[in-house]
C-alpha cells in the first residue's frame, strides 16, 4: 500500500546550495528588485502626473509597468528571503496563492503586449481614424480583458495543478511555486494536467503572437510607403521599444513552458524563471524611457516642478 499522507506544506530549496553565493546573490536580488520598484511605479506614476502622457500608447505602457511590478512582487521576496535563511517553508495555500498572483500578471502582460502592438498598428497604419478607434472606453475594455484573460488563466493552471495528490517528496527544487516544478512533485496522474497547461499556455502565446504579427506586417507594408523620411524615422522610434519587449518576452517564455516536463531542467529552469521574474520587469521601463523623448521631457518636467516645490 502506497503511504497516501498528503503534503500539507512544500519546502523550496532556493537558487542555489552554494552558501558563498548568498550574500552576493542578495545584493544584486536587491539592487535589481529596487530598479524594478523605482522604474515601474515610478512609470505609472509619471503618466497619471503629466497630462501629455494621457494617451491609449501610455495607458497601455502604465498597465504593462503594473502587471511587471506585480508578478515580479509575487516572486521576489520570496526568493530572497529564500537566499537569507536557506530552505523556506511555505505552506499549500501560499504556495497556490504565489502560484496564481505570478501565472495571472505574466499571463495578462502576455495579452497586453497584443493589445499594444494592435495599438501601434492604429497609429502607424490609421493615423486619421486614431482618436476614433482608440477611444478611452476602447483602451479601458482591452486592459479590462488582459487582466481577465490573465487571472481566467490563472485559475485553470492552479486549480489543475492543485487538483493533483502531493504525497510523496515535498521539495519543490525552485526558489518559488512554479507550475512545471510543483506538478512534478505529484504522486498521481499527471498526463492530464500536463496537456492542459502545455496547450493552454500555447493558445495564449500564440493567439497574442498572431495578433502582434499581423499588426506589425500591416506596420512594416505602411512604413515601407511612407515618402517623409521624418515619418519612417517617427513609425520606426514608435515601435522600437514595443519590439525589443516582446522579443524579450515572448523568447523567455517559449523557452521556459512549452516543451514537455520530460525536457525540463530545474537548473536551467531557475536561471530563465531569475531572467524572467527579475531582469524583465527591470528592462522595460529602462527600454521604454531610454527611447522615448515624451518620457524623458515628462521626466524633465517632474524634475523642475520638484525643484521649484522645493525651493531649489
Amino acid at each position: 500500500m502506497e503511504n497516501t499522507t498528503e503534503t500539507t506544506q512544500f519546502i523550496l530549496l532556493g537558487l542555489t546550495k552554494a552558501t558563498n553565493l548568498r550574500i552576493p546573490l542578495i545584493m544584486i536580488f536587491t539592487l535589481i528588485y529596487a530598479i524594478n520598484a523605482i522604474g515601474n511605479l515610478g512609470m505609472i506614476l509619471l503618466i497619471l502626473l503629466d497630462t501629455r502622457l494621457h494617451t491609449p500608447m501610455y495607458f497601455f505602457l502604465s498597465n504593462l509597468s503594473l502587471m511587471d511590478f506585480c508578478y515580479s512582487t509575487a516572486v521576489i521576496p520570496t526568493a530572497m528571503a529564500g537566499l537569507l535563511i536557506g530552505d523556506e517553508v511555505i505552506s499549500y495555500g501560499a504556495c497556490a496563492s504565489q502560484m496564481f498572483f505570478f501565472v495571472g500578471f505574466a499571463t495578462g502582460e502576455n495579452f497586453l503586449l497584443a493589445a499594444m502592438a494592435f495599438d501601434r498598428y492604429a497609429a502607424v497604419c490609421k493615423p486619421l481614424h486614431y482618436t476614433t478607434i482608440m477611444t478611452t472606453g476602447v483602451c479601458v475594455f482591452l486592459a479590462i480583458v488582459c487582466h481577465a484573460g490573465g487571472f481566467l488563466n490563472a485559475i485553470i493552471h492552479v486549480g489543475e495543478t492543485f487538483s493533483l495528490t502531493f504525497c510523496r517528496s515535498n521539495m519543490v527544487h525552485h526558489f518559488f511555486c512554479d507550475v512545471p516544478a510543483v506538478m512534478s512533485l505529484s504522486c498521481s496522474d499527471k498526463h492530464v494536467a500536463e496537456m492542459v497547461l502545455v496547450y493552454v499556455d500555447t493558445f495564449n502565446v500564440f493567439s497574442a503572437l498572431s495578433v502582434i504579427f499581423v499588426s506589425y506586417i500591416f506596420i512594416f507594408i505602411t512604413i515601407l510607403k511612407m515618402r517623409s523620411s521624418a515619418g519612417y524615422q517617427k513609425a520606426l522610434s514608435t515601435c522600437a521599444s514595443h519590439v525589443t519587449a516582446i522579443s524579450i518576452f515572448y523568447g523567455t517564455i517559449i523557452f521556459m513552458y512549452l516543451q514537455p516536463s520530460s525536457s525540463h531542467s530545474m537548473d536551467t529552469d531557475k536561471m530563465a524563471s531569475v531572467f524572467y521574474t527579475l531582469v524583465i520587469p527591470m528592462l522595460n521601463p529602462i527600454v521604454y524611457s531610454l527611447r522615448n523623448k515624451e518620457v524623458k521631457n515628462a521626466v524633465k518636467k517632474l524634475g523642475e516642478k520638484t525643484k521649484l516645490s522645493l525651493g531649489l
